[in-house]
């Protein structure tokens, strides 16, 4: 059997994306399971989506989307995000522990807003 590797394209940005994001959604599952938490990806019928959700036993939950670095993609991400908590209904969820954009950047800040945005190196213990 003969196994054909592809060369990967070093300027594909939309792949090394969903690289990225999968890293991330593997590191936080690693935190939340420690934690006895879990990660979900939040998708509904109005095509509004975060993609990763991190809900404890307690009913605390979070919402992270995962985005390069671009402060055009962090905006976008923290809107997502905001957007995504306006439509909970609150009769039934609590507002969210905190929102997060986690990026490939190299800081970590809390904007106005309240959305953190935060490197995927301050994910360590």
């Amino acid at each position: 059997m003969r196994i054909r590797l592809e060369m990967i394209k070093l300027d594909d940005f939309n792949y090394f994306g969903f690289l990225f994001e999968s890293l991330c959604v593997r590191d936080l599952r690693v935190y939340a399971e420690n934690i006895r938490g879990s990660i979900r990806h939040y998708h509904d019928n109005s095509d509004l989506e975060a993609d990763i959700i991190i809900t404890l036993e307690d009913g605390r939950w979070a919402a992270v989307e995962v985005k390069l670095g671009s402060s055009r993609e962090i905006e976008e991400g923290a809107e997502h995000l905001k957007k995504l908590t306006t439509n909970i209904d609150s009769s039934k969820y609590s507002t969210p522990a905190f929102l997060m954009v986690l990026t490939g950047g190299e800081l970590a800040y809390r904007r106005e807003d309240g959305v953190y945005v935060v490197p995927i190196g301050c994910l360590k213990d």
